[in-house]
């Protein structure tokens, strides 16, 4: 008769996530912990280039719109993920007032979520990842594909992803839930 080992409590996985060494990044999404090496140039410049426009436009700067907290790999506790680290989050201020203090997680579902796929990601991200932001109601998921080109913007509707728009090499581009700025996306991508 095979037995089958039994699952690793929350405590079990955050121990290994802990453990790991400063090169790689993990995530725990339903009792599976996921390590993966620290991004790479073109999916870390795609993060960095929408957390510099969106961020500055809605966060940091004066003359913006603002009313958003967006934060790059944020720390995020939730059911069934002690630990889950989207490429980018973003959360209303009108929902989350306060950051939360120093060194505490951040224990809200985002209003919007970033993911950017890599070869060493894109299965995670699809098959788990996806899958979890929807069943948690994060309103917003954006999808973006260094390699391909391509940002896709899901909403969710009745507890699934509904693509509501797909857009490449576009000069200038104004997407929801972010419409009040103009993103200059094909400036995001490296040939």
């Amino acid at each position: 008769m095979a037995t089958h080992p039994r699952p690793k409590t929350d405590e079990e996985l955050r121990a290994e996530l802990d453990a790991l060494p400063e090169n790689v990044k993990g995530e725990i999404i339903d009792g599976e912990l996921f390590v993966q090496p620290r991004p790479r140039f073109r999916h870390a410049r795609a993060s960095t280039f929408l957390g510099r426009h969106i961020g500055g436009a809605f966060d940091f700067d004066e003359g913006g719109p603002g009313g958003w907290w967006i934060v790059i790999e944020p720390g995020i506790e939730l059911p069934r993920a002690p630990e889950v680290a989207p490429d980018l989050g973003g959360w209303r201020r009108e929902r989350m007032p306060e950051p939360p203090a120093d060194g505490e997680p951040i224990r809200l579902v985002p209003d919007w979520v970033c993911e950017v796929l890599s070869p060493s990601n894109q299965r995670w991200d699809v098959l788990k990842k996806f899958p979890y932001h929807a069943r948690v109601g994060v309103p917003w998921l954006w999808v973006v594909d260094p390699r391909a080109h391509t940002l896709e913007v899901r909403e969710l509707r009745d507890g699934a992803w509904t693509v509501r728009s797909t857009h490449g090499d576009e000069e200038r581009v104004r997407l929801p839930p972010f419409e009040a700025i103009e993103l200059p996306l094909s400036r995001m991508w490296i040939a």
